[in-house]
């Protein structure tokens, strides 16, 4: 019979039949090596730290190493030798289908569970160096300390002794140094020269999003993970964007108001499937001082449950419809693996707005006023073009009735992206909560609500839609400063420039254009050239003594590069140009989002243009069965094509609400079932 272990007793067992000493000490349960530090003070050994790896051939690996080694992925790749350089952590359903381990508990005593021996060991050669080494033992809750020499025993025992794969890091650490040495080099350079960012979108596109926004100063890092800093240049677009969208929905009559972040554990659990599909993210407040709370407080992942017990108290009569309220607030959804800048956090800043109203017609037409506000926020402040339809069953909102969105694409990936929702929640929540109005008929009747909400999300798609590998492109409606005005000094007639830069400066401001005068003379004007690019302002206008004389500037436009001369005389010229960069950028995003739709009726043909990174517009039969089939088949025909972080499953982005319609005897492009509507698909965030 097979060796298998799933658990401490197990391996302890066997270590006791393989004559091999050991100590086990139980502990909380841990993730990470630092926390199982904390624990294992009483062992002399070393603690090793597990990564259960994948490269892009799909082959597996277990590395074993000594918790201080350096083992970047980068390294990794190139002792291993893994094609194209990729090693990333392995999906953790392989953890378990392949090793039986559970994330954070995975060690050598799991490679007895792969008997067809699809993963590959590899050892850190300082190990064998050690006496003793600490191993948890099939549960992150415990932690065994063997002898070194008691894991070769263990491995020749499961016949994994001949295939372990030892790898010396000690010549990658001394590498890494002599890399470090050059980054600072090259650092102290750039201080004299540039701000450019560390890589392009092309080499690491996650190094690229994140050396976007921290070096154009709209990002600060924070040191709860998931929580960021957002600085003024970024806080002014979200304004912005408050301004224009507070305003379009007053003019729809809602109402600003404020509701507590806390919310009582009965009233989260009111409605059970709304609950169901917040409850990872929910974070809780257990504890006042050193005191436990008597009850644990939940911090609203989003307010149904908090605002609809006193819509319960305000409505009585078809005379209080509709209700219609808007907070803008924090929300906190705490459970996630990858956070990433103003996409995925575990705070952000958003509006939702909570409507109730006396029929289901009426609350339909406000859900499509809603989203058509919200694609107005993308496409006419953000030049990001958006796909407007209806969410499958399986996508909707928890809970709700019926969920519409707006999808966008980023142009890099070919990753959609969820922009906003507009929710009928249809009459459940009201039930729940016992909302009921008495109509003309005095009849009692539940009302039909409606929820919606925008984030600040919207500022990481327009930063990851628009920008290239010189930093931030803003949209000039956006753009807290619309143009930069760069005096160019010459020795002797600075104070001549200054006086004529700010002279442009009056004379600009007259038109409107939010401008700033750079007269920093510390700094020379390549510097600040790519200062403000890296910051995305839209114009740059640079005057100097050749100008001067020419009764001149010199315009250079962030979207394309493109510049030209223009005389002082003309400088009220300056708000139209910046309204043509809003108009070009959005036509250079939809041009490529149009470009990137593409229709297919048969899943070869879905597979093709869907690992190409576009969106796919199929016929479809809307049956749930159906899309999980599509998720897992697409995920696992398509291996190759996945992403750091990013599943390589394809999934329903919406149903467009602008479709051609189902001809007689279309089938579903995935199961043959005749087709009901058309379904854009395609790998998300």
């Amino acid at each position: 019979e097979r060796l298998r272990l799933t658990n401490q007793q197990e391996v302890e067992a066997t270590l006791t039949s393989l004559n091999i000493p050991f100590k086990t000490i139980q502990h909380p349960e841990v993730k990470t090596v630092k926390e199982c530090l904390d624990h294992t003070g009483v062992f002399t050994g070393q603690v090793l730290k597990n990564l259960f790896l994948k490269d892009k051939k799909g082959k597996f690996y277990l590395l074993s190493a000594v918790h201080t080694t350096e083992t970047s992925f980068k390294t990794l790749a190139k002792k291993l030798g893994s094609t194209g350089g990729v090693v990333r952590e392995a999906p953790i359903e392989k953890l378990t289908e392949l090793l039986a381990a559970v994330p954070g508990g995975v060690s050598p005593f799991a490679l007895a569970n792969d008997h067809e021996k699809q993963v590959k060991f590899v050892l850190d050669k300082e190990v064998l160096n050690l006496q003793h080494i600490c191993l948890h033992p099939m549960t992150n809750t415990a932690t065994t300390e063997i002898p070194t020499e008691g894991l070769n025993t263990f491995l020749h025992h499961i016949g994994r002794s001949e295939d372990t794969l030892v790898l010396d890091f000690s010549a990658a650490e001394e590498e890494k140094k002599e890399e470090v040495k050059k980054a600072a080099a090259t650092e102290e350079e750039k201080k004299d020269t540039t701000l450019g960012l560390s890589c392009t979108q092309e080499e690491n596109y996650a190094q690229w999003y994140s050396d976007v926004i921290t070096k154009s100063g709209m990002i600060e890092y924070y040191d709860i993970s998931g929580c960021y800093i957002l600085r003024p240049w970024s806080y002014e677009i979200w304004e912005r964007i408050q301004s224009k969208f507070d305003k379009e929905i007053k003019e729809l009559g809602v109402k600003n108001t404020y509701f507590p972040m806390f919310v009582s554990e009965a009233a989260l659990n009111t409605e059970k499937d709304h609950v169901k599909g917040f409850a990872p993210e929910v974070a809780w407040v257990t504890k006042n001082g050193e005191t436990p709370l008597s009850e644990p407080i939940a911090i609203r992942p989003t307010s149904e449950t908090i605002m609809y017990p006193a819509f319960a108290k305000w409505i009585r009569s078809h005379r209080d419809l509709p209700l219609k309220v808007n907070q803008w607030c924090n929300v906190v959804r705490w459970e996630f693996k990858h956070p990433t800048p103003f996409l995925r956090t575990r705070e952000f800043l958003w509006q939702e707005g909570h409507t109730a109203h006396a029929t289901l017609e009426e609350a339909a037409v406000e859900v499509r006023q809603i989203l058509d506000l919200y694609a107005s926020v993308y496409e006419d402040l953000l030049a990001v073009p958006v796909v407007k339809g209806q969410k499958s069953e399986i996508e909707k909102f928890a809970g709700g009735y019926y969920t519409t969105s707006i999808e966008t694409m980023i142009p890099f990936n070919g990753r959609g992206i969820q922009a906003a929702t507009s929710h009928c929640l249809g009459q459940n929540f009201s039930k729940m909560f016992n909302i009921w109005f008495e109509d003309d008929n005095k009849e009692k009747k539940f009302v039909w609500q409606n929820s919606w909400g925008l984030t600040t999300r919207t500022i990481g798609v327009m930063v990851m839609v628009h920008s290239d590998n010189k930093g931030l492109v803003l949209p000039p409606r956006v753009a807290p400063t619309q143009a930069v005005i760069v005096p160019i000094f010459e020795k002797n007639r600075v104070e001549e420039v200054l006086n004529k830069s700010r002279e442009i400066y009056d004379e600009i401001k007259r038109t409107g254009v939010r401008v700033e005068l750079d007269d920093r003379q510390n700094y020379n004007p390549g510097w600040k050239y790519n200062h403000w690019e890296l910051k995305g302002v839209p114009i740059r206008v640079e005057i100097g003594m050749k100008d001067i004389a020419k009764s001149q500037v010199r315009i250079v436009r962030r979207d394309n590069g493109k510049s030209e001369f223009i005389s002082w005389s003309d400088l009220h010229n300056l708000p139209a140009l910046l309204e043509q960069i809003q108009a070009d950028m959005l036509a250079k995003a939809k041009q490529n989002l149009d470009s990137r739709v593409i229709k297919a009726s048969n899943w070869a043909d879905f597979l093709v243009a869907l690992n190409a990174k576009n969106f796919v517009l199929t016929p479809w039969c809307q049956k749930n069965e159906c899309e999980e089939t599509v998720k897992h088949r697409s995920a696992e025909e398509s291996k190759q094509t996945e992403g750091d972080h990013l599943t390589g499953s394809a999934k329903t982005l919406c149903q467009p609400f602008e479709q051609d319609p189902i001809q007689e005897g279309e089938v579903c492009f995935q199961c043959g079932e005749p087709a009901k509507h058309r379904a854009l698909w395609g790998r998300s965030y």
